[in-house]
């Protein structure tokens, strides 16, 4: 368990920023009609926020590359 937070800390980390970012345009910015799919709701917005941040934050992380002399 260890082991795979360590390897997934960028992801996690990402995931928890983007949600802190989502929940916060929501109270900012939201839609006053409520007929906006992402914004019309906290938890909608909130987990769009976490997917993003981890999508964005995972973008920087780096992976071993192992050669392969496979032909």
């Amino acid at each position: 368990m260890k082991k795979w937070l360590n390897s997934n800390k960028l992801y996690l980390i990402g995931s928890l920023v983007g949600a802190i970012v989502g929940y916060i345009y929501w109270q900012q910015v939201g839609c006053v009609s409520g007929t906006c799919a992402i914004t019309s709701k906290p938890l909608n917005s909130t987990l769009y926020g976490s997917m993003m941040g981890a999508l964005v934050f995972g973008m920087f992380k780096k992976e071993d590359r192992k050669e392969s002399n496979q032909a």
